[in-house]
């Protein structure tokens, strides 16, 4: 249940005027108020991949109540593309999600990411992380969430994309909610949760959490975690391991990956909890296990 990769490699600090180039380019390219939030974060500049060969750009999705932002990135040639939805971490669409969907476009999917936040606020414009999660990510419903997600499963099936094929993955916020879908919905095939928190206190808002919802998971989920997670501590691994042991035949189908060095947001490129090693691991698992629940790709593009 718990395969445990080699120690994965710590990438060197970078200097201080690739952390100045780096503000510049993500300032550029999301906000100055994304960037002030992430600054103290920054040692990577942000990994590019191009365009070449997909249809990719911003969308816009048809939700229960309005509108919400999206970013498609799909083969330019194909059609009847396995789907994988992709949730973010607490700054929203910004470039690096945008990059992980031409990052599975060019694997041969069609990515989809919405903006969970759009209802509550912009999380660009705040450079505050503790007034970012009390204002917005704090106040977004997790059936928003749904819903919403529900929204871009329909938007992609009726824009090149497979119903009969569909994943979900996600990163921090976005690998609970990823937990979450994989129960909501039936029709997900597959999951892949990036460090997403598994128990917690309830409310209103968050009536329910990974380890409460084992019974309904639909689809396999693939969960990549760091051993030296702080904020996710590995008796709460521990315990989801137990839950899914004892909830549905996909819950049971469910694995875990533990890099014992690698501390939260150990994928995120742009930040210097960024591990190379554990980062290029878990992205190759990702793939593997998308093609082992049957979400085949095609039209992979030239790298």
């Amino acid at each position: 249940m718990i395969p445990t990769p080699p120690q994965a490699d710590s990438l060197d600090q970078t200097h201080d005027s690739a952390r100045r180039q780096t503000l510049k380019m993500a300032m550029g390219a999301v906000g100055a108020g994304y960037a002030l939030a992430a600054l103290p974060l920054m040692a990577q500049t942000l990994q590019t991949t191009p365009a070449t060969g997909l249809v990719a750009g911003k969308v816009e999705i048809p939700a229960a109540d309005r509108s919400i932002p999206g970013y498609r990135a799909a083969p330019a040639s194909g059609s009847a593309f396995a789907t994988v939805l992709v949730l973010p971490e607490i700054f929203g669409l910004h470039e690096y999600i945008q990059d992980v969907c031409r990052r599975f476009a060019r694997a041969g999917y069609m990515a989809v990411a919405i903006d969970p936040f759009v209802r509550q606020g912009d999380p660009m414009a705040i450079a505050d992380i503790g007034k970012l999660l009390a204002d917005i990510i704090n106040q977004v419903p997790d059936a928003q969430v749904m819903s919403d997600l529900d929204a871009a499963a329909r938007w992609a099936a009726a824009n090149g994309g497979d119903a009969k094929q569909l994943a979900v993955t996600g990163f921090c916020w976005g690998g609970r909610q990823t937990w979450l879908y994989a129960a909501h919905n039936p029709a997900v095939r597959a999951g892949i949760a990036w460090y997403g928190r598994l128990v917690g206190p309830t409310s209103a808002l968050q009536p329910r959490h990974p380890i409460d919802v084992v019974d309904k998971i639909s689809g396999p989920v693939l969960g990549l975690y760091g051993g030296a997670d702080t904020g996710i501590p590995q008796d709460t691994v521990e315990r989801m391991i137990a839950a899914l042991g004892q909830g549905s035949a996909a819950a049971r189908a469910s694995q875990f990956v533990i890099y014992p060095d690698a501390p939260h947001a150990f994928h995120a490129d742009y930040r210097p909890s960024y591990r190379e090693g554990a980062a290029r691991d878990g992205w190759s698992r990702t793939l593997a296990w998308l093609a082992a629940q049957g979400l085949k790709p095609q039209g992979a593009a030239e790298k």
